[in-house]
C-alpha cells in the first residue's frame, strides 16, 4: 500500500512534536505534491489576528503545502492548556475518536499525505474511555516517536515504543530532540536508544535557541515514504 501519512507522538508533552511534525511536512513535500498536517485535538489557544487558535496548528499549516478547512485539520480546539479530556470538560465539549476519524478521512480527500500530531504522550485521554492511541490505531498509520532527550528519556522512550507496538502499530522511526542544555551524557543516551529502540533514528535535533525553522532540521525519511 502506498504511503499516505504518519502519526507523530512523543515521550511527553513539550518534547518538540510540533517542530518535528512540521519538519516532516517540509521533507515530505519534496516527494509528494499535497501534504498537510493535522492536530486532531489542540488544548491551549492564542489570539492570532482576531482568532483564537493553537500555535501548534499555525505551525503545521505553515509547513503544509495545501490549505484545508479548519474543521478538518483541527476539529477540536480547546481554550485551556491542559490534558484534552479536562480541557474539553471545562469547555463543555465532548470529544470522541469516531468524530476525529471522520475529520481525518475528510482531510485525506484534500491531500496525498497527512501528518497527524498527537497531544502529550501516547496514552493521553480524550474522554473517559478513549485515548489518542485509539485514534492512532483507527488510522493505522506508521508512528514517529519524538524523544525529549533529558534525564529519564530512556525509560520514557522504551515504554512508549513498547506501548505503540503492543497496540499493533509500526514504530517507523524516532527523532531525538535535545531539550535540556545541561543534560549529562546526552550523546551516550542517544546511542543507548539507537541500540534499544526497534526503529531507526530519523534525525537528531541539537539543543537550540532560538528554535530552528522546520526546514532547517534534517530528517532521513524511510525509503517507502519518498
Amino acid at each position: 500500500m502506498a504511503f499516505d501519512g504518519c502519526f507523530v507522538t512523543g515521550t511527553d508533552t513539550g518534547v518538540g512534536k510540533t517542530l518535528v511534525s512540521a519538519a516532516l511536512l517540509r521533507a515530505l513535500a519534496q516527494h509528494h505534491r499535497r501534504v498537510v498536517g493535522m492536530k486532531p485535538v489542540a488544548a491551549g489557544l492564542i489570539d492570532h489576528q482576531g482568532q483564537w487558535i493553537s500555535e501548534d496548528v499555525l505551525a503545521l499549516r505553515e509547513a503544509s503545502s495545501v490549505a484545508v478547512p479548519a474543521e478538518f485539520d483541527n476539529p477540536v480546539a480547546l481554550p485551556d492548556a491542559m490534558a484534552p479530556h479536562l480541557a474539553a470538560e471545562r469547555a463543555g465539549r465532548s470529544v470522541a475518536v469516531a468524530d476525529l476519524l471522520i475529520a481525518h478521512r475528510a482531510l485525506k480527500e484534500h491531500a496525498d499525505v497527512v501528518v497527524v500530531e498527537g497531544a502529550g504522550g501516547w496514552r493521553v485521554p480524550v474522554n473517559e474511555r478513549e485515548t489518542l492511541a485509539d485514534l492512532a490505531k483507527a488510522i493505522g498509520a506508521p508512528v514517529v516517536l519524538v524523544v525529549g532527550v533529558r534525564l529519564g528519556c530512556l525509560n520514557h522512550a522504551l515504554l512508549s515504543a513498547e506501548a505503540i507496538r503492543a497496540d499493533g502499530l509500526q514504530l517507523a522511526g524516532w527523532v531525538a530532540n535535545a531539550i535540556d542544555p545541561d543534560m549529562a551524557c546526552r550523546d551516550e543516551n542517544i546511542d543507548t536508544l539507537r541500540r534499544w529502540l526497534p526503529a531507526p533514528l530519523l534525525g537528531s535535533v541539537p539543543w537550540h535557541t532560538p528554535t530552528p525553522r522546520p526546514g532547517e532540521i534534517a530528517l532521513d525519511l524511510p525509503a517507502a515514504w519518498r
